[in-house]
């Protein structure tokens, strides 16, 4: 999936790097450049026509917050876990 931003993300790349060093150093090392773009799509930019400048995209991305990622994070792997409350051990592992 293409992004408006997708051409500069080479020029965000040390802003891209910082974050990630900041979720580390809060314990929060395994989130990979690609989730944190991910996210940046997602959420920061969803407004498609919106043109950005590269300090902008760099303000996002250094205003992203652990709890935002994670919030985000945990609604995309709830939409992807394939469970159903009809099935009992899901709602067991669920109830855990």
């Amino acid at each position: 999936m293409g992004n408006l931003y997708d051409h500069l993300r080479s020029h965000v790349q040390p802003a891209l790097e910082s974050k990630l060093e900041e979720f580390a150093l809060l314990g929060y090392g395994q989130v990979s450049e690609q989730e944190l773009w991910n996210f940046l799509h997602k959420k920061k930019w969803k407004k498609a026509g919106e043109d950005k400048r590269v300090s902008q995209i760099v303000e996002d991305i250094l205003s992203t917050k652990v709890g935002e990622f994670f919030n985000f994070a945990s609604v995309e792997a709830f939409k992807g876990a394939e469970f159903s409350f009809d099935n009992e051990e899901d709602l067991k592992e669920l109830l855990k």
